[in-house]
């Protein structure tokens, strides 16, 4: 195909898009109308509501940790009822929870960024399936990865900025047995950071990254002394998966521009669409861990570096159909899907026909040194199913689900062998432009089916209108019967990219509610009796204060400082039942602390103010709610 039809087919489907969505816009009242006059049968309205009711005091039977992008935030919602039940902030500050406020929050978060951007949850795994113990996200803006503990649902660690990483969108994804986390380079740069090179040497002078961050067995604990990296061509790094069972110590990423040019001026959507296919790039992390144990790197900015062209059988190239946005790995390990964004289809690669092209050598040559194999050999299928396909997950019965951002759709097609492998079976309408797509388990080696969770972007029209701000949508599928029926629709907090869905009794038993003296992360400076609080001068400018708060009082109510202090305020929950969470804030001091049962918080200020503040518990926390209030004492300076 010449370059100006491949252009002018880029152009169209652009267009469809856009007219697609200026169309759906403009039939808001009258589809309104019609779902009020739906003649569905009032029967099957009622199953499929009682099929996610889930009475007051019943529990949900899967948890579904969303990522919030922009917003830096983790939501943990219950399924079949889509109720959110709890924000886990990660990246930003979150006075509901007074996170970013205390210090311990705050020396994680640091202080140079206070946003983040969240767009792919990973669960930690054993044998390829959830154990329920971490649950890792990534800042895509500023190229960290956190740590999210499943014990108490609170951030734990947060690494970062990761070096030489620049748009770390593919990911998190992990290892099947937890051993790394990894991520790739959306955004190729010249390594190391803060290198300057002229944008039309973008070719030959910038670099994309693949990351493998270490993970202890045992804490949970990022280090970057014990990760390594792959130094690759500029590609943009798009999705990923980590290999299961047979090709455990495999990942997998997605690229598009394999064009490999930025120019000055042309949108990248031209520049990066001139070729029919771009790849999905295979990584032997096993091979790449021996050969940094070998020695076989470099450092750059502090982190070792490995280079495929000069170590050989780490890394291959799988031609795919096209600008894939998704890859994704089928239960058995054994096949290889692409999400080709730009194509009606999805290209499924046999992990077997790839390890054969290695071993015989069926290569078809090297693009910037990268070997790339012979697709005649990896690919077994390319399934047709509809415009823009951009992600795959799986159930328990050998079907696939795979979202379809164009046309609005979700496709069901079977990956099994049988005598419709490689068909397309069903297929549901969403509203609107779903982009991820989520089951439970869905993309483990024991996914549960059950339900498919749908992520649209856009939401026209489908809710209490609320103004220029329009939320996203999400809508629950169930695969029970014999056709895909949308029974439900949510409206997320912003920006659900993805989500992981995983049962709730791994996560359940691993919980607690209530910090003992074991686990609260400043036990040192607890406060577990009234009369143990107190004020203590450090020096002349300097007074720390040993706090507490029980149904209904603050101990102590009177704190004297001098103008210009500064103040180190710990702050114990003393509370020994769940629910009884008590907040702290000091009005007109910007101080605000939420410690949850058994939790010390410490909280540092500069008592710049003279005059009487009033300090408060801001969580209502009992009858006598009011009452629980003190002064601070701000003494001029003479």
């Amino acid at each position: 195909m010449s370059r100006w039809k491949r252009q002018l087919v880029t152009v169209f489907s652009l267009l469809l898009a856009v007219t697609f969505a200026f169309t759906v816009a403009a039939d808001a009242a009258p589809r309104r109308d019609r779902i009020k006059k739906s003649t569905t049968n009032k029967s099957t309205l009622a199953q499929d509501a009682l099929k996610t009711y889930v009475a007051p005091g019943d529990f949900d039977d899967y948890y579904a940790f969303l990522s919030g992008g922009h917003s830096g935030q983790v939501y943990v919602y219950g399924l079949p009822s889509c109720r959110h039940i709890r924000t886990i902030p990660v990246f930003a500050k979150y006075p509901a929870t007074g996170w970013g406020y205390d210090n311990h929050s705050k020396e994680m978060m640091g202080d140079r960024f206070d946003w983040g951007d969240i767009h792919h949850p990973a669960l930690s795994e054993t044998n390829g399936d959830y154990d329920g113990r971490w649950l890792f996200v990534h800042d895509c803006a500023h190229n960290r990865v956190a740590r999210i503990g499943l014990d108490d649902f609170k951030t734990h660690q947060i690494l970062g900025p990761v070096p030489n990483v620049m748009g770390n969108h593919a990911s998190s994804y992990i290892t099947a047995n937890s051993e790394y986390v990894f991520m790739a380079t959306r955004f190729s740069v010249p390594i190391p950071k803060g290198t300057y090179v002229p944008i039309k040497d973008y070719n030959a002078k910038f670099n994309g990254v693949l990351s493998f961050i270490h993970v202890d067995p045992k804490s949970g604990h990022m280090s970057l002394d014990k990760s390594f990296q792959i130094k690759m061509p500029p590609w943009n790094y798009d999705l990923a998966d980590g290999g299961k069972l047979v090709s455990h110590d495999w990942a997998f990423f997605t690229c598009y521009n394999s064009e490999a040019e930025f120019i000055e001026g042309k949108p990248l959507e031209v520049v990066a669409s001139q070729r029919d296919k771009d790849y999905i790039v295979a990584v032997n992390w096993k091979k790449a861990e021996k050969a940094v144990s070998e020695g076989k790197f470099e450092k750059i900015d502090g982190i070792r570096v490995l280079d495929p062209t000069k170590v050989d059988g780490i890394v291959y190239a799988m031609p795919t159909k096209k600008s894939p946005h998704g890859v994704d790995v089928t239960p058995d390990g054994e096949f290889i899907i692409g999400n080709g964004k730009l194509a009606p289809v999805v290209t499924v690669h046999s992990f077997k026909g790839m390890l054969k092209a290695i071993e015989t050598k069926d290569f078809v040559g090297k693009d910037m040194g990268i070997t790339v194999l012979n697709e005649k050999i990896t690919r077994v299928a390319e399934v047709p199913l509809g415009l823009g396909p951009l992600h795959t997950t799986f159930d328990d019965k050998g079907f696939a689900y795979t979202s379809l951002f164009v046309e609005s759709a979700v496709a069901k097609w079977r990956w099994q062998k049988g005598p419709d492998q490689w068909k397309m079976v069903d297929k549901v309408p969403i509203q609107y432009n779903i982009g991820h797509i989520a089951a439970p388990h869905g993309l483990t080696t024991k996914p549960r089916g059950e339900w498919v969770m749908s992520l649209n972007k856009l939401s026209k029209g489908t809710h209490l209108k609320v103004g220029p701000d329009q939320p996203e949508s999400m809508q629950l599928i169930d695969l029970s019967g014999e056709k895909m029926r949308v029974i439900f629709q949510a409206f997320p907090e912003p920006e659900p990219h993805y989500a992981c869905i995983v049962a709730a009794d791994i996560i359940e038993p691993k919980v607690f509610e209530v910090y003992d003296q074991k686990n609260n992360p400043e036990k040192e400076f607890a406060v577990l009796k009234p009369e143990d609080a107190r004020v203590v001068r450090k020096d002349k400018n300097t007074v720390e204060v040993f706090a507490a708060e029980i149904r209904s009082a603050i101990y102590p109510n009177v704190i004297e400082v001098m103008q210009g202090d500064k103040v180190i305020f710990h702050l114990t929950n003393m509370e020994t039942m769940r629910d009884e969470i008590h907040g702290f804030g000091i009005c007109e001091y910007n101080v605000i602390g939420v410690p949850t049962p058994g939790e010390t918080q410490t909280y540092e200020f500069v008592a710049d103010k003279a005059g009487v503040w009033p300090f408060y518990c801001v969580n209502f926390c009992s009858a006598l709610h009011q009452e629980m209030q003190g002064y601070l004492l701000v003494k001029p300076r003479k």
